[in-house]
């Protein structure tokens, strides 16, 4: 098995994992918005796990963007349009800042509303930035086979 083989395989396990892991923090952070509930550590653990994901998928999109480019391999050959590697890298970038985000600004933030307001924010974004840079045309499941 090569490395190449390995980083995709791991990359398209885990995407699965961030789109979970977003799903979750939305679900424990949406019903705060109302008001009158405690942000307390289910809801901040789910949003630090969600961040922690995007940062795995991230740094493993990277790496295997770097292993394709050090073999002059065009990454996204298969692409329906010639500029998705630079959208989909371009966009995984902003779905680690904005989940970043979530976590920091609901850590900051004063009052348990503001905590949610800024959880459901940050994290609801890059959940849906996520989704578009996914390569939906590919297999939905790729396990250690290219």
């Amino acid at each position: 098995m090569t490395p190449y083989v390995i980083l995709l395989s791991l990359h398209n396990i885990v995407r699965w994992l961030v789109l979970l892991l977003g799903v979750l923090a939305l679900v424990r952070t949406l019903p705060g918005l109302n008001g009158g509930r405690v942000f307390g550590v289910t809801e901040r653990r789910a949003v630090v796990m969600f961040m922690g994901s995007v940062h795995t998928q991230l740094l493993l999109g990277l790496l295997l963007f770097a292993y394709l480019g050090m073999r002059n391999v065009p990454a996204f050959a298969d692409a329906p349009r010639g500029g998705f590697r630079w959208e989909h890298v371009g966009l995984g970038v902003l779905v680690a800042v904005f989940a970043t985000l979530a976590n920091t600004l609901s850590k900051r933030a004063t009052t348990d509303q503001a905590k949610y307001r800024a959880a459901v924010i940050w994290s609801g974004l890059a959940l849906l930035l996520s989704l578009m840079a996914i390569p939906w045309w590919r297999p939905l499941l790729r396990l250690f086979t290219t």
